[in-house]
């Protein structure tokens, strides 16, 4: 099956004093993968940046570097794209090679290492810690020889099960013992606190950023800039590759994910990061709107 859908991500900066130089990286193009397609994608930025360079950057994720010499009060970056996402083959979970097996797969033994790529991703980085008590809230998921990816839908489960999404609880620097302690969070920070469970038990997880599309209550219209970014996990195993979960809503990610980019956490990933030379305070607006492109059709009709 193909899913189609046209996508506005719109974030607005506005500083109560101006701002005379803004460097800044956007992540806001998804990247193109073997089950998705970009059909097109556009950027307007205001004001107009006297610099603007289209890259990758180290994780292989499509980002853009903005120069703005004009002084300013507001920075608007609108991104708007269509994208086709088809469905993904569901994996094995239970075929999968065994967690412990895993671990060893990626422990450093004194020679050459086949996966050099995901080491990466076993590691701690700025919103990720690894510790015991990660690895204890996760032990009951990973008894001696489950298959990773058998495991880590336990691990989906029991966060979903026990977590209760509060997008008032945290927020981007709220330490991840703190989540673990209270039990609330958002998408980011599900997704951070099952990494770092997976991490602490020796296994390769990253960071995916994307869009969900959501379905409006019954008889009522999807409005537009309702949406939000969201975020999942991606855990590594040597047999099958790479395996989405989503924690937030206990799910394998199909055709209704749509991919932005991924990095060992948020840091990598964020939509809007840089340095600015002035400005002061600011206040900032983000909306996000993904619609089915049937849908976005007839309301433009």
């Amino acid at each position: 099956m193909t899913a189609r859908y046209r996508i506005t991500h719109q974030t607005c900066y506005q500083y109560d004093h101006m701002v005379s130089l803004s460097q800044q990286l956007l992540h806001v193009e998804p990247r193109p993968l073997d089950w998705q397609r970009v059909l097109s994608a556009s950027l307007h930025i205001q004001p107009k940046p006297a610099q603007q360079h289209d890259q990758q950057d180290p994780f292989g994720n499509p980002c853009t570097r903005l120069e703005l010499t004009q002084p300013h009060q507001a920075l608007v970056i609108s991104a708007e794209m269509q994208i086709e996402v088809l469905s993904r083959p569901r994996p094995g979970l239970d075929a999968s090679l065994a967690w412990d097996e895993v671990v060893a797969t990626c422990r450093y033994a004194g020679r050459p290492q086949p996966h050099l790529e995901v080491l990466p991703f076993r590691q701690e980085s700025p919103h990720v810690r690894i510790k015991h008590e990660f690895a204890r809230y996760a032990a009951g998921c990973f008894p001696a020889g489950r298959p990773v990816l058998a495991g880590a839908r336990a691990l989906m489960e029991q966060i979903h099960d026990e977590f209760t999404f509060d997008a008032e609880a945290t927020q981007i620097g709220t330490p991840l013992m703190e989540v673990l302690e209270r039990r609330r969070g958002v998408c980011q920070d599900f997704a951070h606190l099952m990494i770092a469970c997976l991490r602490s038990l020796g296994l390769p997880a990253r960071y995916v950023s994307g869009y969900l599309l959501t379905q409006p209550p019954p008889g009522q219209p999807r409005l537009i800039g309702a949406d939000a970014s969201h975020a999942w996990v991606s855990v590594w195993c040597p047999r099958t590759g790479w395996v989405d979960f989503d924690p937030t809503n206990r799910v394998i990610p199909d055709d209704q994910h749509i991919t932005l980019a991924w990095g060992r956490d948020f840091s990598d990933v964020s939509p809007l990061r840089g340095v600015i030379i002035g400005g002061g305070s600011h206040q900032l607006e983000v909306e996000v709107t993904v619609m089915p492109l049937d849908e976005a059709g007839a309301a433009r009709g």
